[in-house]
């Protein structure tokens, strides 16, 4: 038996290893088609809120209604303005096979006026999906991520006060029917559309299950026949969902919230050898202003002047050349040599995209 030398050992060896360090599970790169939550919406009324309520119309009619629904029947044209209410909206995310008495989070924001919903209790209110039917009723008292103070015309606030949440606040009433495929097959659905990852996805299903049990009919669907009986088919999922698999490489990309001024980018992206200019031009507008008094005795009057002063400052930007750069710290390196901040950096990454010189699908959120 012939062995490899040992220097090409050691690089099989660490081949082996960065693969493993990459490889993820399958259950992590791809979702069980029909295996989805739901969204749900409801409209509710907040009550308790210490004189930081919503006065209008809407929280009148809404307090009228449900008074008149608890059996409490007020005279025609009663307007109930009570400032410790509130209209609110009330959101959810009904998980996948949820079944009725399951527990569930739901978010509370105001609709109104109201500043704070701090101490408020909601009262029972139904979350509808997007069919219009019934899935869970709400009712709680509110939890607020913010807190505030005011007085005397001064005010602190930190985080919203005018949205929050019920932990465990709703209670699913209904079961959504979520089938694990139809017929023979189940459809996995890759999280982000890739042939070699798709390829490489049918190749470990194939090798664990049996050659043929596993076919890709895109980019991001992949059909695999699985057990009729509902508990075998669990069970094979759970076998599916945990096997590993070397996703391709990303492409290059490099994000920019052009409002922040943030910027993301991925280890892909390079930058090919060119120069990069940069130079900052501000206007600086100064105003002095002064009181003209007229001399005693005189019939003149005092007057306000304003002298205003503009000047325009253009910093000259010096001529960088950037070196070709194959790693993302390399690349940071050559975009913070150019000295510009965030937001400058979003005009000088599209002309090197123009220009051929950044190596990166660029997006602009």
């Amino acid at each position: 038996m012939k062995r490899l030398p040992y220097y090409l050992g050691a690089l099989l060896s660490l081949h082996l290893l960065a693969q493993g360090a990459l490889a993820e599970r399958i259950k992590d790169l791809a979702n069980i088609e029909g295996v989805r939550p739901n969204q749900l919406v409801g409209y509710g009324v907040v009550v308790g809120l210490d004189g930081s309520g919503d006065s209008s119309s809407l929280t009148s009619q809404s307090l009228v209604t449900m008074l008149s629904q608890l059996g409490v029947q007020l005279p025609a044209g009663t307007n109930l303005s009570a400032k410790n209410a509130a209209p609110v909206s009330v959101t959810a995310t009904l998980p996948a096979f949820a079944k009725p008495g399951q527990i569930i989070d739901v978010t509370v924001s105001s609709l109104g006026s109201s500043k704070s919903l701090r101490g408020g209790t909601l009262l029972l209110s139904p979350l509808k999906g997007a069919d219009g039917q019934v899935y869970a009723m709400a009712q709680g008292n509110i939890l607020l991520g913010g807190a505030g103070a005011s007085a005397n015309g001064s005010s602190a606030q930190v985080n919203q006060l005018n949205a929050g949440r019920i932990p465990a606040g709703a209670t699913v009433e209904r079961a959504v029917v979520t089938p694990l495929g139809q017929g023979e097959f189940i459809n996995l659905e890759l999280t982000t559309t890739d042939f070699t990852t798709a390829d490489r996805m049918v190749d470990a299903i194939n090798r664990s299950v049996g050659a043929g049990a596993a076919k890709a009919i895109d980019g991001r669907l992949i059909q695999v026949r699985a057990p009729s009986d509902s508990s075998r088919r669990v069970a094979f999922i759970s076998q599916i969902e945990n096997l590993t698999v070397s996703p391709a490489t990303a492409s290059p990309k490099v994000i920019v919230n052009a409002r922040t001024g943030s910027i993301v980018m991925n280890q892909s992206v390079t930058v090919d050898h060119c120069a990069v200019a940069h130079g900052n031009l501000s206007v600086v507008i100064g105003t002095d202003n002064s009181v003209s008094q007229p001399n005693a005795l005189s019939s003149g009057q005092t007057a306000a002047n304003a002298n205003s002063n503009v000047s325009i400052n253009s910093d000259k930007g010096q001529l960088l050349s950037l070196p070709k750069a194959t790693r993302l710290s390399d690349v940071v390196k050559a975009l913070n040599a150019v000295g510009a901040t965030p937001q400058d950096l979003l005009s000088i990454l599209q002309a090197m995209k123009a220009a051929g010189a950044l190596r990166a699908d660029l997006e602009i959120i």
